[in-house]
């Protein structure tokens, strides 16, 4: 439950009557206590004066000194009296008869401040006499006086402020108090008073029903003076969360855009709209008039300017730098327009790079579809020897093998490149991977008297897709099999091993390849000769895939002439 109006204020007037009231007790206090400690420092002082005029009058010397036991007779008993020369040595001291083992006392904090004040003063306990004291030293020019009085309770009782003061404010602040409940509670009606005007007018004499707030009169206040603008309030609320979301689309938009007015200055830009904008023109400027300037906008800027439009919608493609850009401006009725920027340089790159796969893939579709078509055709319509049928229909099958290899591989591939989170990674053993393609190749491997060597250990592993590295290795050894000739050999080594990585070598003692065409193996349907492809029926994919899957499982892969003549593949895996 809330504190009532009432007894906030009440209670703010409290605090304020408090802190005030404490501020002026706490004062009196250190104003009456001042005034005691100057009225005993004057009594000591005139103490140091007397002492003073009589050594003054009775020309005492360092050597009778001891004559002051005359004068300490007329001062109180309580009093300690000391004479010090001006290099701290003391004279005379009423408590200690033999004042030459006494410590210089130079550095008394008294004395010190007596030296540049002309008088000091300084409560603590005495070397000489282990009593606690309250020193007066006073500077005459051949010496000074210092008196001291115990520290006891007496004194400090005489230094304490009265209370009489404190008493008179405390009967004072009750009587406040009591005047201010009376103020508050009046001002608290005035409040209810107030809340009740309020609800008059909104709801013309009649109490609401449906108060939900706390019982703070001034709460109340608020929540009826709310309910009469609440239809604006929701309005400008709904206003505002539009136009959030609308900036926070466009900051996190991918595309720069820029909203101006129709004298062409800026209203809104986001972030990728400046970068765009300093990269198109290479000027780092906001300025639409700079930007409209280049030669490469004069479309936009003609569009803009124009009166009738049969679209508000213009689209134009900016090449810089290699860069591919779509610029885009809206006209709206009022003559302002906006600018969209759009980085659309790997969809174009991508476009092209479809276009020239699906032409290729078209290209290496032709020949088996064409072959196979052939003999079907032959075998269909031309009666053949059985001799010759048999034939075509091997050729023909022969035919249908490469186009179904030449589809699994395009189809590998694109899952590769596309699909990529589709495949599961496990530890893998090399060396069981191995023997399990060599096992798969043998025959081929015997067929053309290929010596397999490998020298990968038993406890190698990598992290990776089994059937993805296996198809790895699969082409590799099949592309030296096809290409590398009878009587190689063909070599899988660890160059070397690190904690995170592994670095393996693949080559064989074959033909070869010459090195111009070193740096493009590794490109889709690429071939070193269009003639020898054909003779052994390969699509040009093999080593595209193997250098994809290399850098699906983050390694990489290079090739270069084995200085047996054969290439030689350099591949890191991590472990």
């Amino acid at each position: 439950m809330k504190i009532s109006y009432k007894y906030r204020i009440l209670g703010c007037f409290l605090f304020i009557f408090v802190l005030f009231t404490v501020s002026i007790v706490l004062l009196e206090q250190d104003r009456e206590k001042k005034y005691k400690t100057e009225a005993l420092e004057a009594r000591l002082d005139g103490y140091a004066e007397t002492v003073h005029r009589y050594i003054s009058t009775n020309n005492l010397t360092d050597s009778t000194y001891t004559q002051l036991d005359a004068i300490t007779d007329i001062l109180p008993d309580a009093i300690r009296l000391t004479v010090v020369d001006n290099d701290g040595n003391v004279l005379f001291d009423k408590d200690v008869k033999e004042i030459e083992s006494m410590e210089n006392h130079s550095d008394r904090p008294e004395i010190k401040s007596a030296l540049f004040q002309q008088h000091g003063t300084n409560i603590r306990t005495s070397a000489s006499t282990n009593h606690e004291y309250l020193y007066y030293a006073r500077h005459f020019p051949q010496h000074f006086v210092r008196v001291a009085l115990p520290y006891d309770v007496s004194t400090i009782n005489y230094l304490k402020a009265d209370n009489y003061f404190i008493y008179t404010t405390l009967l004072l602040f009750v009587a406040v108090l009591i005047f201010l409940y009376f103020v508050a509670n009046r001002f608290g009606k005035s409040i209810s008073q107030l809340k009740q005007f309020s609800i008059d007018i909104r709801n013309g004499k009649s109490l609401s029903e449906n108060i939900n707030f706390p019982d703070d009169e001034l709460g109340d206040i608020a929540k009826e003076l709310a309910k009469i603008f609440n239809q604006k309030a929701k309005t400008e609320k709904a206003l505002k969360i539009e136009t959030e979301k609308l900036i926070q689309h466009f900051q996190y938009s991918e595309e720069g855009l820029g909203i101006f007015d129709a004298s062409h200055k800026k209203i809104y830009a986001n972030s990728h709209f400046i970068q765009y904008t300093t990269l198109i023109t290479e000027k780092s400027s906001l300025d639409v008039e700079d930007l409209l300037k280049d030669e490469r906008f004069e479309p936009i800027t003609q569009f803009i300017g124009k009166i009738d439009k049969t679209s508000p919608l213009l689209s134009i493609q900016i090449s810089v730098n290699g860069k591919i850009y779509l610029v885009k401006a809206i006209v709206f009725e009022d003559k302002s327009f906006e600018l969209t920027i759009k980085d659309i340089t790997k969809t174009e790159k991508n476009r092209i790079l479809k276009q020239e796969m699906t032409s290729n893939i078209a290209h290496e579709l032709r020949t088996p579809v064409t072959c196979l078509r052939g003999f079907l055709e032959i075998l269909n319509e031309i009666d053949v020897p059985v001799e010759k049928r048999t034939q075509f229909t091997e050729k023909a099958y022969l035919q249908s093998i490469r186009l179904s290899e030449l589809i699994d591989d395009i189809s590998l591939l694109s899952k590769i490149e596309e699909s990529a989170v589709s495949f599961k990674f496990q530890k893998v053993e090399l060396t069981q991977l191995i023997d399990n393609v060599r096992i798969d190749v043998t025959d081929k491997l015997e067929l053309h008297h290929i010596k397999f060597v490998s020298t990968i250990k038993d406890h190698l592993a990598v992290e990776g897709n089994y059937g993805l590295l296996y198809s790895v290795f699969l082409n590799l050894i099949n592309n030296s099999i096809k290409y590398g000739g009878d009587n190689i050999e063909i070599h899988i080594d660890c160059n070397m091993e690190t904690d995170r990585e592994l670095y393996l070598s693949y080559y064989d003692t074959g033909a070869g390849v010459e090195e111009q065409h070193l740096n493009r193996l590794f490109e889709r349907f690429y071939r070193v000769g269009e003639g020898r492809t054909r003779n052994t029926g390969g699509s040009g994919l093999g080593l595209s895939i193997v250098r994809n899957t290399i850098l699906l499982h983050k390694g990489d892969i290079q090739v270069k002439k084995h200085i047996s003549g054969g290439l030689e593949f350099l591949i890191k895996l991590n472990k």
